[in-house]
Parts: C-alpha cells; sequence; structure tokens
C-alpha cells in the first residue's frame, strides 16, 4: 500500500492555502507554519500536523465571525 502520509512540503502548502483563504477575510495568522515536531512522532502515519499558532482577541473574534458568515452562507 502506498504512503498517503503528507510531507512537509504538503502541510507547508496546505499552511500557504489557509493563509491565502484567510488574506480574503483580512485575517492575518503570523505564527501559522508547518509543524516540523509532527513528524518526528512514533506513531504511524506521521501527523503532518500545521500549528495556526497564537493570536489576539481581536484575530480570535474576526476568524470567529468569518467562520459564522461562511456557514450560514
Amino acid at each position: 500500500m502506498p504512503d498517503r502520509s503528507p510531507t512537509a512540503y504538503d502541510v507547508t502548502l496546505c499552511g500557504e492555502e489557509l493563509r491565502t483563504a484567510l488574506a480574503l477575510h483580512d485575517i492575518t495568522l503570523p505564527s501559522l507554519r508547518a509543524d516540523l515536531p509532527s513528524f518526528a512522532g512514533t506513531y504511524a502515519p506521521p501527523a503532518g500536523l500545521v500549528a495556526l499558532g497564537s493570536c489576539n482577541t481581536a484575530t480570535a473574534r474576526a476568524l470567529a465571525a468569518a467562520l459564522r458568515k461562511t456557514a450560514a452562507g
């Protein structure tokens, strides 16, 4: 069976897609990045996580509003 685990490149591209989509709503998550330590785990398959990082309350509220608007649309 082929290995379908995401590579660091795949996760980086995913993060960039998310960054671009958030920018459409004027939302910036400065710490958005591939979480490279998630590839070092001993579990299979490697997680390949996207770290969203921290944000201030204004950004969190803007993100919540954008999600609510999209869900209602």
